[in-house]
């Protein structure tokens, strides 16, 4: 049987529709969206209410989302916002549909 391979994730949070965003990477994006959502880590996210799941993406090693995450922060604003209304057009949060269904 074969070892289940681990996921990394980059990841775009909004306060709201338009708002201030925050791009981060992790392996365990459910547990990291909730820390953020719960203000269980001083930072960023918690001063300034960015919470909302509003865009995220899998990668295969954490090289690749590492990188990805680096060139996300250094682009412009209005192409974060494009990428994030590509799929999210409306803002919903995407953080209730990370958890499996039962």
């Amino acid at each position: 049987m074969a070892m289940s391979q681990k996921q990394f994730w980059v990841y775009i949070l909004a306060s709201r529709i338009g708002g201030t965003l925050y791009i981060g990477v992790t392996s365990r994006l459910m547990e990291r969206v909730w820390e953020h959502r719960e203000g269980v880590v001083e930072g960023f996210t918690r001063r300034y209410g960015v919470h909302r799941l509003v865009w995220y993406e899998e990668h295969a090693t954490a090289e690749y989302a590492i990188r990805r995450e680096k060139q996300l922060k250094e682009w412009h604003r209005a192409w974060k916002i494009r990428l994030i209304e590509e799929t999210n057009p409306n803002w919903d949060d995407l953080y209730p549909g990370l958890w499996p269904q039962h």
